[in-house]
């Protein structure tokens, strides 16, 4: 088992039949309801797991970075609210790399509160009463969005790793076509914290003519030497799984939930801070009043790790989480809108930004934030930045976060009254 260690070992074992309980679960009830074909051939969930999904790229393929072009390709998204008559209201929200579209309400897949729960829904921050808000799940996703676990028109299997390899401009690419095919020719607001504020900044620097205000959160203009090592090492320990097989693991009816669980371990714990993590587990015991003198999860912390791990598995595709994260290593904003000078990103653009960070983010440290709206004010854009002190990390964004919340609620108001979308 190489570097393994036993206690790991054994967590992974057991971790490994529960997954395969759950697949031959899910077969049987596939084989009951029949499932679904969508017009390009690939069998997808119920509509009731992917939401809302249209088949795009019909008329006029995608053409990717990469040089393949998507034809007929589906497009998983929800939307909350409804669209006003001008078709201007609408608030696009571009999620992270574990996100999916389910940003408020009941998830059906997890059964838990959306993913921004907190902020979307009627009477929120983001009031879906008065605006229209709409969340794709992105290209290469694994909720109802072209990605490599759908089948490949071409062989009739699972596209695996000979799924064209993806950027974020070609995610928000497929966004701007799901826009289009929406009849919506201008977006009020784009929001996205992490890879999300990957793809608003991407919205603004290709698109600034559809993107009203932007607010791109704990995010950066392109990945660092160290955010490019925490996702080789969790890609490493996927394709290091037995049961990857070379990325093929559907025709086998097995999946490498042992490295994609290690994989999420690794990522959660750059998504937390130092002083959150100790003020949450310190060195407190899990289930125990002294240390077992093995490698089972003697430490609270060990054991949440292992629950983010196990949990993940269930919902998410290893593929995917291969060719999302290389997405984000191959992001860099200056370079491919820039000629690699980033102000040159941002020239001539007239969206309003507010750029957001948080004091305890080591992921996406507030420099990579001061960098954006340096660009900004360079090009003398109109921008506003806020930096919120918090001990919760990068994932700050996505919990009770009163100041955040405070700035990000303050800004749309203003930009919402400058856009003529008047307070009801």
């Amino acid at each position: 088992m190489g570097l393994i260690l036993p206690g790991l070992y054994l967590f992974l074992q057991k971790l490994r039949k529960i997954a395969e309980n759950r697949l031959r679960k899910a077969r049987k009830m596939n084989e009951q309801t029949g499932g679904q074909i969508d017009e390009g051939g690939a069998p997808l969930l119920s509509d009731q797991d992917v939401g809302k999904q249209v088949t795009l790229g019909v008329d006029d393929p995608l053409r990717l970075d990469c040089g393949v072009e998507l034809t007929n390709f589906s497009v998983a998204y929800q939307s909350y609210g409804e669209l006003n008559a001008a078709k201007t209201n609408a608030i696009l929200i571009c999620h992270a790399l574990s996100g999916d579209q389910f940003v408020s309400g009941v998830n059906p897949v997890t059964c838990k509160e959306g993913w921004w729960d907190l902020v979307i829904g009627p009477n929120k921050l983001i009031d879906t009463d008065r605006f229209f808000v709409i969340c794709p799940n992105i290209l290469g996703g694994c909720m109802g969005t072209i990605g490599p676990k759908e089948i490949n028109p071409a062989t009739g299997k699972p596209w695996g790793l000979d799924f064209p390899v993806i950027t974020v401009s070609d995610m928000v690419r497929a966004q701007a076509l799901l826009l289009d095919h929406l009849g919506i020719e201008k977006i009020f607001c784009a929001l996205g914290g992490s890879m999300g504020g990957m793809q608003v900044l991407e919205w603004a620097a290709a698109y600034p003519e559809r993107v009203f205000a932007a607010v791109p959160i704990a995010t950066a203009p392109h990945h660092s030497a160290q955010n490019i090592a925490f996702h080789e090492t969790g890609r490493q320990a996927i394709m290091a799984d037995p049961d990857w097989h070379g990325g093929d693991y559907l025709s086998y009816d097995s999946r490498p939930h042992r490295g994609l669980a290690i994989a999420r371990m690794v990522a959660h714990i750059t998504y937390l801070s130092e002083p959150a993590l100790q003020n949450k587990f310190g060195r407190q015991l899990q289930d125990r009043d002294a240390i077992s003198f093995g490698f089972d999860a003697d430490f609270q912390v060990e054991s949440y790790l292992r629950h983010q791990g196990s949990t993940f598995v269930d919902r998410f595709d290893a593929n995917s989480y291969l060719y999302i994260t290389r997405a984000m290593d191959y992001f860099d904003l200056a370079e491919r809108h820039g000629g690699g000078v980033l102000a040159e990103a941002f020239r001539g653009v007239d969206t309003r930004f507010c750029v957001i960070s948080f004091t305890s983010d080591w992921l996406y440290q507030t420099a990579e934030s001061r960098a954006i709206v340096k660009a900004l004010n360079a090009v003398a854009a109109n921008v506003s930045f806020a930096e919120i002190k918090s001990d919760k990390g990068h994932d700050a964004f996505l919990l009770e976060e009163p100041e955040f919340w405070k700035v990000l609620s303050g800004f749309i108001e203003g930009a919402a009254e400058r856009y003529g979308l008047v307070s009801q």
